[in-house]
């Protein structure tokens, strides 16, 4: 397995592509924080998934854009496993991809629509990449990877607060990496198109899907596990020479 002896932390991972990330890095060996806002249910429905396929997870709930949240919980992933090789830094504010909502407009988004996304994601990684530096520094190793979005390169719908924040992930993941190189860890993004599905698509139409899946040259929409696949290759030994990059997995529909 990839990440035999591996411990990873997983924001947002109660749903989604972040439970689908918790659950293939723990197939392949990790042990895995699940993390959760409000959805203690769903989080401790994720970890019982993954032990009843024989792997090691348990629950955390902490607002990533708390630091003394933040920090509580990785003091307890280390207390617990001893050691913290992954970081996937995933957890989203509440979003729907609605071509109608006022955010797709400079017009009628308001600052407040901003805020609320990049205290979310920048903010979140921020804290969370903080947390974890003093156990990787002291490891000598690790992989932080940060979840983005193909809309930064090819806005096909102008999601202004929801892409501003996903661009300021871009450029954290590329300063990061010059920064925490000499220290062995390695920081990457990786660029998601429309998934099917997530919470935040599901209002989209299957006429919307279809249309996207057309444009791609796979000729087809990209599942939320296809997706999370993608997250072993950053997390593992696999690109062990591979720091400051990004992967759009789209389908090809967009080539960064």
């Amino acid at each position: 397995m990839l990440l035999t002896d591996n411990v990873a932390l997983v924001t947002g991972s109660s749903r989604g592509v972040g439970a689908a990330i918790a659950r293939a890095l723990a197939r392949e060996g990790a042990s895995v924080c699940v993390n959760y806002l409000q959805s203690e249910d769903k989080a401790h429905a994720v970890v019982q998934a993954i032990e009843e396929a024989g792997g090691t997870a348990f629950a955390h709930q902490a607002d990533v854009t708390d630091e003394a949240d933040v920090t509580a919980m990785v003091e307890a992933t280390l207390e617990r496993y001893g050691r913290l090789d992954v970081v996937v830094n995933n957890a989203l504010p509440s979003y729907q991809f609605d071509p109608a909502a006022p955010y797709t407009s400079i017009e009628t988004v308001d600052w407040a629509h901003f805020t609320q996304q990049i205290e979310g994601a920048v903010k979140g990684a921020f804290h969370t990449t903080r947390a974890v530096l003093p156990a990787m520094k002291a490891q000598g190793h690790g992989s932080i990877l940060n979840i983005a979005t193909n809309l930064i390169f090819n806005p096909v719908v102008t999601y202004h607060d929801y892409t501003t924040a996903k661009a300021g992930l871009l450029g954290l993941t590329r300063t990061l990496a010059a920064e925490l190189g000499p220290h062995g860890i390695r920081v990457n993004l990786i660029a998601g198109g429309l998934l099917r599905t997530t919470d935040a698509s599901r209002v989209t139409t299957d006429e919307v899907f279809d249309l996207v899946a057309g444009s791609t040259p796979l000729r087809r929409a990209i599942s939320v596990d296809e997706f999370a696949e993608s997250a072993l290759f950053f997390a593992s030994d696999l690109s062990r020479a591979v720091t400051g990059q990004t992967l759009a997995v789209d389908g090809g529909l967009t080539m960064p």
